[in-house]
């Protein structure tokens, strides 16, 4: 269903000449079909959204070295790729419901020391899925463990 979504709008940006929107539909198409190629499989949306998820993340890590190097033009297109692309993506949570989530886990697994961050993580990355980025998750499990 996603996937058809994505081909709906690759066609509507082609037609209203959106040169900005089609090339991160087109990119994500493109990363959607690697995988499905590379692994002869083809995506469920809960793996489409993974991928999307993976694409902003991407570009939003790119911002800061096209900053440092003065490239505006660049940061401008970046984030209208990230804000396209994250009219796919479920809604994010805010810090508190992370929080509260991630506090519940460290209750349900008797969870004590930062030591075991990576056990919390894994499981705050299944139940929070694309939900929150990885980097938020890790900063409230540090917050919450020291």
């Amino acid at each position: 269903m996603l996937k058809e979504k994505l081909l709906e709008d690759l066609k509507n940006s082609m037609k209203e000449k959106n040169e900005l929107r089609k090339n991160a539909v087109q990119m994500v198409r493109a990363a959607i079909l690697q995988v499905e190629k590379d692994q002869g499989i083809t995506l469920e949306d809960n793996k489409i959204l993974e991928i999307i998820a993976k694409e902003v993340k991407k570009r939003k890590d790119s911002i800061e070295d096209y900053k440092k190097g003065g490239r505006e033009d660049l940061v401008e297109n970046i984030q209208s790729e990230i804000e396209i692309l994250s009219e796919y993506l479920p809604e994010q949570l805010s810090k508190e419901e992370i929080t509260k989530i991630i506090e519940e886990i460290i209750k349900q697994e008797n969870i004590t020391s930062i030591k075991e961050m990576g056990k919390v993580m894994k499981i705050a990355k299944e139940k929070i899925g694309t939900q929150a980025d990885g980097k938020t998750i890790n900063e409230v499990v540090k917050e919450l463990l020291s």
